[in-house]
C-alpha cells in the first residue's frame, strides 16, 4: 500500500527552521508501522489526521519513533496548516480531537503559508521537590546550580519539567547526558525537561526541550511545554515568544498567550507553518 505523507516546517522563524513533521491521512495502520514514518521521513513527529464525515471533529494522533503520544503541539500546528490548505480556507476554525479531549484550532494563511493556534487544554502545575530538582540536574551535564532557578512539574497530556535557567549563554551551554536524562525521566515519570530563559519586559525568552524517553533527545519546537511555561507565568507575562531550535541549526518560535481566569490560566499557543512536499511509502 503508498502511503502519502506530506512534511511541513512547523512553528518556523521567520520563514526557516522550524520543525520538520510528518502528516497522514489515517488509514489503520499498525503501531510499528506508525513508528517508522518518523525516521523514514526525517521527521521526529508524524500526526495521522481523520476527518469522518459522521464526526464534527478532526482526530489526531501523534507518534514519535518510541510509540504515541496523547497530545504534540508541532504536531497540531502542523496539521491545522494541512487542513486549511485541503480545504483552501484563508482563514478557519477546527474542532480538533486528541488525546480524549475535544479543542479548538484556528489557522490562516494561504498556499502553503499559515498561522495556526490552539487551545492545549488545562494545565497542571506544581513546584517540583528538590529531590526531583536534583536527580534531573545530574543529567544535564556541566551546570552550575546558581544558574538554575525555580522548577515547576507541568502537565498537559503528560507531566515534564520546567527549569528556568540564567541566560541564554548558559542555555546553549548544556550538553546533557541523555541516558542518565532518560532515566531520570522514566523514575519521575516525566515526558522531558524543558530549560528557559527569563523572559524579557516583552515576553520574550528561549528554551530548549530533552525528551530523550520519547525517542526525542532535543526536540525543535515543543509547543505544549511552551504552553505549560505559559500557564506558569500568566500572572506576569499574558504574552510569550519562545525561540528555540538553535542549538539544532533549526530556528523555531513558538507564540503563547494566557489570560487567568476563575479555573485558571487559560492558554492559546501555535505558530506558523509552512506546507512542504508530499512523499510516497510504500
Amino acid at each position: 500500500m503508498s502511503l502519502e505523507v506530506t512534511l511541513v516546517q512547523a512553528c518556523e522563524r521567520s520563514g526557516h527552521g522550524g520543525s520538520r513533521t510528518a502528516v497522514v491521512e489515517e488509514t489503520g495502520l499498525g503501531v510499528a508501522e506508525r513508528r517508522a514514518i518518523p525516521g523514514t521521513t526525517g521527521a521526529s513527529h508524524v500526526v495521522f489526521v481523520s476527518m469522518a464525515d459522521n464526526s464534527p471533529a478532526v482526530s489526531l494522533r501523534f507518534f514519535t519513533a518510541s510509540g504515541e503520544l496523547p497530545a504534540c503541539g508541532h504536531g497540531t500546528v502542523a496539521a491545522l496548516a494541512v487542513i486549511a490548505a485541503r480545504a483552501q480556507a484563508a482563514e478557519r476554525e477546527v474542532l480538533l480531537q486528541a488525546g480524549g479531549r475535544r479543542f479548538t484550532g484556528r489557522v490562516a494563511g494561504s498556499g502553503d503559508n499559515y498561522e495556526a493556534t490552539f487551545d492545549p487544554g488545562p494545565v497542571a502545575l506544581r513546584a517540583a521537590t528538590a529531590a526531583e530538582c536534583d536527580l534531573v540536574l545530574s543529567a544535564l551535564g556541566a551546570v552550575a546550580r546558581s544558574t538554575v532557578g525555580a522548577c515547576q512539574i507541568a502537565a498537559v497530556g503528560r507531566p515534564r519539567m520546567l527549569m528556568e535557567i540564567a541566560d541564554r549563554q548558559a542555555l546553549a551551554g548544556l550538553a546533557p547526558d541523555m541516558d542518565a536524562l532518560r532515566r531520570a525521566c522514566d523514575q519521575l515519570d516525566l515526558l522531558g525537561c524543558y530549560l528557559y530563559t527569563s523572559p524579557t519586559g516583552n515576553g520574550q525568552a528561549a528554551a530548549r526541550m530533552f525528551a530523550p524517553s520519547i525517542g526525542v533527545p532535543e526536540d525543535i519546537a515543543n509547543a505544549n511545554s511552551t504552553a505549560c511555561l505559559a500557564a506558569h507565568l500568566a500572572d506576569r507575562f499574558p504574552a510569550l515568544t519562545v525561540d528555540m531550535g538553535d542549538a539544532l541549526g533549526e530556528p523555531a518560535t513558538i507564540v503563547a498567550t494566557s489570560r487567568m481566569s476563575t479555573a485558571g490560566p487559560l492558554v492559546h499557543v501555535g505558530g506558523t507553518a509552512t506546507i512542504g512536499p508530499t512523499m510516497s511509502l510504500g
